[in-house]
């Protein structure tokens, strides 16, 4: 479920984050990072 949850927040990021703002596009990067270090 958090999986998923972070692969369509992923997609709307890049998707809108760089257009929109490339700091969005970057939490989501780190979010993404956290996320999967999080769970080793």
């Amino acid at each position: 479920m958090l999986l998923i949850l972070a692969i369509i927040l992923l997609i709307i990021a890049i998707a809108g984050g760089v257009i929109i703002h490339p700091i969005i596009f970057a939490l989501a990067i780190v979010a993404l990072v956290l996320f999967f270090t999080g769970r080793r």
